[in-house]
């Protein structure tokens, strides 16, 4: 049955208010045709294969938080071979963390990534856990890695919020472009509300409204055509009226103070030793701008100042052995 726009957003404004609990009919009329496009259409991922495991599946997600897929795979393939398990990762220093993360950008990650591995192996055994209570007690874990870390590796039941289905979930129930430009509780509530009773479906649906957004319903261009839920799609039907919301956040770079960071970085990355100033001094001309983007990376963690007046990747403190 095609959903008219006003039975659409009432359905919406009802699932908003909604804690965690049976699927509405309209949920359900989401469900099938999205994990069945999802059947046919998922691309073969590497953290979504079997062989992955749980630790497979947490590094993604790491390295896929604003970062396209494209750049993600090869790191992620290079680092699965070098680190394994959660213990390989947590008896090297932070800084091979930070060497391996290369260009992937916001590289905080890497450290957060190996704050983590460091905890699984000496509070789990070295076995990423599966409660999402253990997961989100892990240091660089928030409450969207806990749910997809649980829901992806284990199959579990939890509402996965990236910005692909915060999309797909705004269009489709809402009938609005685009949503906010932070998470809701609105938007947390509808998530729970819209989630399949059963702990299999509702990961599916997670992982295929996910895929919905980053190959259909992308933020430009979409894809109306080929999307499996665009007869009942509240935006679409409403015309698709332009955004009217405050204005999203574009992702500058060229000359940002994250530009800088990213050329120190690369020189402290590449080297095999500790770095003197005159390497950093030549990346990067406006001497203001520079030691900032330094201080930022000393303050951040990301590099080490030493006595003798050189820089280093951080070694941090050693980490027991599995």
């Amino acid at each position: 049955m095609t959903a008219t726009p006003s039975r659409t957003a009432s359905t919406a404004t009802a699932a908003a208010g909604e804690t965690a609990g049976p699927a509405t009919d309209s949920a359900v009329r989401l469900h099938a045709p999205v994990i069945a496009w999802f059947d046919q259409h998922a691309r073969d991922l590497p953290w979504r294969r079997p062989e992955a495991g749980a630790w497979g599946v947490m590094v993604s997600e790491f390295m896929l938080q604003q970062t396209p897929v494209s750049r993600v795979l090869p790191v992620y393939e290079q680092w699965l071979a070098r680190w394994p398990r959660p213990a390989d990762l947590a008896v090297e220093a932070p800084g091979e963390a930070v060497r391996a993360w290369g260009r992937l950008g916001y590289p905080r990650r890497a450290l957060r990534l190996h704050g983590a591995a460091v905890a699984i192996t000496e509070r789990h055994g070295g076995d990423v856990p599966a409660e999402h209570a253990q997961l989100l007690a892990l240091p660089g874990i928030g409450e969207y890695t806990a749910a997809a870390v649980a829901s992806f590796a284990y199959g579990q039941r939890h509402a996965v919020l990236d910005t692909n289905v915060r999309r797909v979930l705004a269009r489709s129930v809402t009938g609005v472009q685009y949503p906010p430009n932070a998470t809701t509780a609105a938007e947390r509530k509808l998530a729970r509300a819209l989630l399949p009773e059963d702990e299999t479906t509702a990961a599916r649906w997670a992982a295929a409204s996910m895929e919905l957004g980053a190959l259909v319903c992308t933020a430009k261009n979409e894809a109306c055509a080929r999307c499996p839920i665009a007869g009942t799609c509240a935006w679409r039907l409403a015309g698709k009226p332009a955004h009217d919301g405050p204005a999203r956040r574009g992702q500058t770079y060229a000359g940002t103070d994250r530009q800088v960071r990213g050329k120190l970085l690369a020189v402290l990355r590449e080297a095999v030793a500790p770095v003197g100033q005159a390497a950093l001094d030549a990346v990067w001309d406006e001497p203001v701008q520079r030691a900032r983007a330094l201080d930022g990376l000393v303050a951040d963690g990301l590099v080490e100042p030493l006595e003798d007046g050189r820089y280093r990747l951080p070694a941090g403190p050693a980490s027991p052995a599995v």
